[in-house]
């Protein structure tokens, strides 16, 4: 029986590790076929041509510890986008705060998605994977906009990832971005609890906004910073609904600088006249618990052209 093997042009045989317990039969298998469609992926397993435990099985079954999942042979096409994901990779590896054997804790640019789809051919995730032997548990913990930088975890181990997971639905794992917005914030401390719900706006692009309808949602707001005509505010989500930092930010009139979907333009091309060319929203510090090692804190820095920014922004107050 061959198992784990990289080549795919007979029939290969993967023993599932305690790893990939409970991960779902399509994700597993979009991991492990690089190179090969998602829909291709999926005609696989319908055709029977992938199974578990020499049985049919559906992209939704849940693996267990030392299910065989035997692979029909598959030509996998060398496509370009990985070579480039390869060099990539490199660059992105250096934005890493901190690494064990469970946890990686990733600087993530912004303009950088942290997955592929919708147009995208690989993100974050699939960039980093293109660094580790294939047989390597890495997942996304959680995620960020395209355009927001900062902290970003992935689990190197199910175990982590599972304890993290649970951090996030129990509200224990604290989360604090930073953001500039346009004009001067009311007051120190302000908590937004505000509904949001997804709606779709014209060809298909997604949004968020306000609504009775929506999921309860909830930001800390801190000053940090008063400018001019600009905030540096510390941003607390209670919850973690698609959007919510930026949405509750416009909601109470003050939307962050540089976000082209629910900013003011004015106020955008301001931004650009102080160097500000991308949206001002930073992951800057997570605090969680990780199994066997305890508290964690971590902290990333803001990138040289938001950092500029401020300085002639805290110029512009001076004079």
């Amino acid at each position: 029986m061959q198992l784990d093997s990289n080549d795919f042009t007979g029939v290969t045989y993967h023993e599932i590790s305690e790893n990939f317990v409970g991960q779902r039969l399509d994700n597993f298998l979009q991991r492990l076929l690089k190179g090969v469609p998602k829909s291709r992926i999926y005609k696989l397993i319908r055709k029977g041509e992938i199974r578990v435990n020499k049985k049919r099985a559906k992209p939704d079954l849940r693996l267990e510890k030392a299910d065989v999942v035997r692979i029909a042979p598959i030509r996998v096409s060398e496509k370009k986008e990985m070579v480039v994901s390869v060099s990539r990779a490199e660059s992105l590896r250096s934005q890493i705060i901190y690494e064990d054997a469970g946890l990686i804790v990733l600087n993530k640019p912004s303009g950088l998605a942290v997955h592929g789809g919708s147009g995208i051919s690989s993100g974050v995730i699939e960039v980093m994977r293109t660094c580790y032997d294939p047989n390597q548990y890495l997942e996304l913990v959680h995620r960020l906009d395209r355009d927001t930088s900062g902290l970003l975890l992935l689990a190197k181990k199910r175990i982590v990832l599972k304890s993290l997971h649970e951090q996030l639905r129990e509200g224990t794992m604290k989360k604090q971005y930073w953001a500039l917005v346009a004009g001067r914030w009311h007051g120190k401390h302000v908590v937004v609890d505000a509904p949001l719900k997804k709606n779709a706006a014209m060809a298909g692009e997604r949004i968020v906004q306000v609504s009775s309808e929506g999921k309860e949602s909830k930001t800390h707001f801190t000053v940090l910073q008063r400018y001019s005509n600009n905030t540096l505010l510390q941003a607390s989500p209670l919850t973690g609904r698609t959007h919510q930092i930026r949405v509750h930010a416009q909601y109470e009139g003050h939307p962050i600088i540089g976000d082209d979907k629910y900013g003011d333009k004015d106020m955008n091309k301001k931004g650009k006249e102080v160097g500000i060319k991308r949206l001002f929203l930073h992951a800057k510090t997570l605090e969680f618990e990780l199994p066997e090692i305890g508290h964690q804190r971590f902290e990333a820095p803001l990138d040289p052209a938001l950092a500029d920014g401020l300085g002639r922004l805290e110029n512009l107050n001076v004079k």
